[in-house]
C-alpha cells in the first residue's frame, strides 16, 4: 500500500517507558535539524529491527548508527518502545495516496497490487515484518502499529466514497440485500483486499504475486456486488429523525 518513498520511510509497514518530561512520540512536527535527527533515529530503528529483531533492538545500537547521543535518545524516546513507537508514527507522515484509476475495480486492483509491490523487496519486506514482531511483544508497539493502519486504511476509503458517488456501489436498483437507508462500511471493505495477502506474508508465510492481488481484488469486487459490506443505519439516523428522543 505504499510507493517507493513509503517504503524508505516505513519498510513496508507493516508503546511504555517515557519520562515525564519527554514528548509522546508524534505530538509534534518539528521541521529543520530536529526532523533529521528523527529521520536519522527512525532510520537507525529500522535497520536494527532488521538485523536482530525487536529482543535485539537496544537504545545503544540506535545511537551509534544514528549518531545520536543516547543520553538524547533517553531524554526524547524513554526506550527501545518509544523508539519504535516514533518509528511508525514518522511512517505515517508521508502523502500516500490511494490509487484513483477511474474504476472501483481498478482501484481495488491497483491497491491490491501495491501491497505486493512493496513487499517484493526483500529489505522492506524484512523491516514490515519485524514491525509486526515487535507488536507481538510490546503493547506500545502493538498500539502504534494498529494507529499507522488505522490511519493507513481511513485514506483508502476514498476509493469507495468516489465509487458510491459514480454509482458503481449504490445504483438506480438496490443491492442484493441492502436494506433501505444502508450504508457501505468502507473500512471493513478496503482492509478485505489486503488481508488475504497479509495473511500470506506473515502468517503462512508463502509468497505473494500479481495474480493472487487479481484474486483479492476481485473478491472483495464480488463481495461488495454482493452486499457484503453494507450496513443497516441506526432506525433514527435513516429516517432522518430530528425529535428530542432521536438525537439522546
Amino acid at each position: 500500500m505504499s510507493g517507493e518513498d513509503e517504503k524508505k520511510q516505513a519498510g513496508a509497514a507493516p508503546g511504555g517507558g517515557t519520562p515525564a518530561t519527554a514528548p509522546t512520540p508524534g505530538t509534534r512536527r518539528p521541521g529543520g535539524r530536529t526532523a533529521r535527527t528523527r529521520a536519522a533515529v527512525r532510520d537507525a530503528v529500522l535497520t536494527g529491527l532488521t538485523e536482530h529483531g525487536y529482543p535485539g533492538l537496544t537504545v545503544e545500537y540506535v545511537a551509534e548508527h544514528s549518531g545520536v547521543h543516547k543520553t538524547t535518545l533517553y531524554r526524547r524516546w524513554g526506550d527501545v518502545e518509544g523508539l519504535v513507537a516514533d518509528a511508525l508514527d514518522l511512517a505515517g507522515e508521508d502523502t500516500w495516496t490511494a490509487p484513483d484509476t477511474g474504476s472501483f475495480e481498478g482501484d481495488l486492483r491497483a491497491l491490491a497490487h501495491e501491497v505486493v509491490t512493496s513487499f517484493a523487496d526483500p529489505a522492506a519486506a524484512a523491516s514490515g515484518s519485524a514491525f509486526i514482531a515487535a507488536a507481538f511483544q510490546s503493547e506500545r508497539a502493538a498500539a502504534a502499529l494498529r494507529a499507522y493502519y488505522t490511519e493507513r486504511f481511513a485514506r483508502c476509503e476514498t476509493i469507495v466514497e468516489r465509487a458510491v458517488h459514480r454509482g458503481e456501489l449504490t445504483g438506480p436498483e438496490p443491492l442484493p440485500g441492502s436494506p433501505e437507508g444502508a450504508a457501505i462500511d468502507a473500512g471493513a471493505l478496503v482492509r478485505s483486499v489486503s488481508a488475504p495477502l497479509f495473511f500470506r506474508l506473515f502468517i503462512s508465510r508463502e509468497p505473494v504475486d500479481t495474480a493472487l492481488a487479481d484474486q483479492a481484488a476481485a473478491a472483495t469486487l464480488a463481495a461488495a456486488r454482493a452486499g457484503v459490506f453494507t450496513t443497516e443505519r441506526p432506525a433514527a439516523a435513516a429516517s432522518g429523525d430530528n425529535s428530542p428522543g432521536a438525537a439522546t
